[in-house]
């Protein structure tokens, strides 16, 4: 199976990619897989956080080279890559990508369509596309330019060399960086947390900031306000400041 799955904690859902032989290289069958499990999860209540992940030693070494390489620009075209990204990047469900090793070329994008970064210190990013005489096709010319700006990015796109765990924290690529030894068990530890809190407050969180993104300062406090405002019609919401003012933990349950 190249893509496994299991529920680690209540409402964590573990997603690790499983090719060690080919160092998690993205084929088709391993996109096609991915997509499938995030279309399923979306729609699932038990799961209120993802953690993706690879092998102690790699995240992802990009898309596989091997399986493209003698490909035309038709055929290319006939895989529909984007159809196989958009189940991860339409997931409702915050996302923790746990990044142990080298995440290049489509690893790095894959990596990016999470929405919490935690790195080991021997991690490496890296868009190494240009090297084999193509450009990003997962979102790197859009999404790491959102986010480490223009300059940092074209830089690792341009000349293909990677950044290290501590380049990629200090230009806000990622969210945190740990011992290589404790990735997971960081990543899986704030996942819980997350699953903790109310789903739907965290939900709105979500689709809030990434609808504001490339739209006006006023459009986003809008949709900020509504949203904010929606909130106070669930249940999650009286059981939140009830259990804050009588000194008690709150059960969330997303109603």
């Amino acid at each position: 199976m190249v893509v496994q799955t299991e529920t680690v904690a209540d409402g964590v859902l573990l997603v690790r990619l499983n090719r060690p032989d080919a160092r998690n290289a993205l084929n088709m069958e391993l996109r096609t897989r991915l997509a499938e499990v995030f279309l399923a999860l979306a729609d699932d209540p038990a799961v209120r956080c993802v953690v993706v992940t690879g092998s102690p030693k790699v995240f992802a070494a990009g898309a596989d080279i091997k399986e493209m390489a003698e490909s035309g620009a038709i055929e290319m075209m006939g895989r529909r890559i984007l159809r196989l990204w958009k189940p991860l990047a339409d997931c409702p469900k915050p996302v923790i990508a746990a990044v142990n090793g080298v995440a290049l070329g489509g690893g790095c994008e894959l990596a990016m369509h999470a929405d919490i970064i935690v790195a080991g210190e021997g991690a490496r990013f890296g868009q190494p596309e240009v090297k084999v005489g193509i450009m990003p096709g997962g979102g790197a010319t859009q999404r790491l330019v959102r986010a480490v700006g223009v300059y940092r990015a074209m830089r690792m796109m341009l000349t293909g060399e990677p950044v290290t765990a501590a380049e990629a924290l200090s230009m806000g690529l990622v969210s945190e960086v740990v011992a290589d030894d404790t990735v997971l068990d960081r990543a899986l530890e704030m996942a819980r947390a997350i699953a903790a809190m109310p789903p739907l407050a965290v939900q709105q969180i979500k689709e809030t900031v990434y609808a504001g993104l490339d739209g006006s300062l006023a459009g986003g406090l809008l949709l900020e306000r509504k949203a904010f405002e929606i909130l106070f019609a669930s249940a999650d919401q009286k059981e939140g400041m009830r259990a804050f003012i009588e000194k008690r933990s709150p059960t969330f349950e997303g109603k």
